[in-house]
């Protein structure tokens, strides 16, 4: 904040915009488009490790490892987003508390469930209440990527394994007449040749869980949404700022930062299926080929 800002009353309309967009909230505003970021940095590689699990276990000629992974992909899938997340993670975060406070006091004699009340003993709250507000929020944000990490999983895992089936099986046929083991067939020919296949379905669910980021106002977490809706609201005489309601315009902002976010990640997708069409059998990679001719 500028040092003109000490009386915003005073301030002409272009010195009181700068010392309101720059004051303490506006900054954790700000920093809140961070987390966005750091949640699909996160998220998109341990949702693809959950899909690869999920579609190599629906694969597998043991039948209860392959029906393991089958039900947590058609599970998962059949239960709405919001309902698994408001679900999830207190399930999550109470099977921590659960498990720690088995270990920690097992001479405990009180009920651990009062009505709608979870009581633990004090060792077992996670975090401890007197932990910093950055465990805090890490914690919160760990519960939260695993969260996402688990629903778009089981959406990746179905993708991967209907690419994993497009891949031509000769040259799984091929591979083992050349006297290939299976394990070398599935990393060398198959897992090579497959994402052609994916891309286009883990395109969507990347465009997907970027319109699912504001769910992270749901599990507690201040996002862009939070400060939005807080920052954009009506303010009186108690705040150092008051306006009028704004939230119009801050949400605008958001539409504005999730069309651009969007388009980039199309530009991305499609100069990655360019990259990956290279000598595959597929019409992209015919055409790739006609223009290099």
């Amino acid at each position: 904040m500028f040092a003109f800002c000490t009386d915003p009353a005073t301030l002409d309309p272009l010195r009181w915009f700068s010392c309101y967009l720059t004051n303490g909230a506006h900054f954790l505003f700000y920093q809140s488009f961070l987390v966005v970021f750091a949640l699909l940095a996160v998220t998109a590689p341990v949702s693809l490790a959950f899909g690869f699990a999920a579609a190599s276990a629906s694969r597998s000629h043991i039948l209860p490892v392959a029906w393991l992974g089958k039900l947590y992909t058609a599970m998962v899938r059949g239960v709405p987003d919001i309902v698994f997340f408001l679900f999830f993670i207190l399930v999550l975060d109470q099977g921590i508390e659960y498990l720690r406070h088995q270990i920690a006091c097992p001479d405990w004699t009180e009920e651990i469930r009062q009505g709608a009340n979870f009581l633990v003993c004090p060792e077992a709250r996670t975090p401890s209440s007197n932990a910093p507000q950055w465990v805090h929020e890490v914690y919160g944000f760990s519960l939260a990527v695993f969260t996402y990490a688990i629903v778009f999983g089981a959406f990746c895992g179905n993708v991967l394994y209907g690419a994993m089936r497009a891949v031509p099986h000769a040259q799984l046929e091929t591979g083992a007449a050349y006297g290939m083991s299976r394990a070398q067939v599935f990393w060398r020919i198959l897992v090579p040749q497959m994402w052609i296949y994916a891309l286009p379905g883990l395109g969507n669910i990347w465009l997907i869980l970027i319109k699912a980021t504001p769910l992270l106002f749901l599990l507690g977490i201040q996002d862009i949404v939070y400060w939005a809706r807080e920052l954009g609201g009506s303010r009186n005489s108690v705040y150092q700022y008051p306006h009028p309601d704004w939230r119009f315009w801050y949400f605008l902002a958001l539409l504005v930062f999730y069309l651009c976010l969007t388009r980039v990640s199309e530009i991305g997708l499609a100069r990655l299926t360019g990259h990956l069409s290279r000598g595959q059998a597929t019409a992209a990679g015919d055409t790739l080929r006609k223009a290099a001719t």
